[in-house]
């Protein structure tokens, strides 16, 4: 089954090279999610800096239409922000886990029990 979203052609012709660009160019903590969650290490296939709509989620898995959010300082001060958009994706039926840079670099297992858990 085909997962998709609405978006406009000019919002998609500016997203994809941004989402692109970021994963080539992962932050050390995306790096080591990426890790542990790429080929389908927790049962799943999760993506990387996928557009959705009008935005760019840091992992996604389609089958479990679960959206996996770092966050790290250039969220500070932007949780407003986030809680929007968090509530946005859901209204599209992703559910969206956000988990700390700090915790990805530091308590790894810690956060892969919290991406099971919201898998199911």
């Amino acid at each position: 089954m085909r997962f998709s979203f609405p978006t406009l052609r000019y919002e998609r012709s500016f997203l994809t090279p941004c989402a692109q660009y970021s994963r080539r160019h992962p932050t050390e903590s995306e790096r080591i999610l990426w890790e542990a969650l790429r080929g389908r290490r927790l049962g799943v296939k999760f993506r990387r800096q996928v557009v959705l709509a009008n935005t760019i989620v840091d992992f996604f898995a389609p089958e479990a239409r679960l959206a996996v959010e770092v966050d790290g300082a250039a969220h500070h001060g932007r949780e407003a922000r986030d809680r929007g958009r968090d509530a946005f994706l859901a209204g599209y039926g992703v559910r969206t886990l956000r988990v700390k840079a700090w915790d990805v670099e530091r308590e790894l297992e810690g956060v892969l029990a919290a991406v099971r858990a919201a898998l199911g």
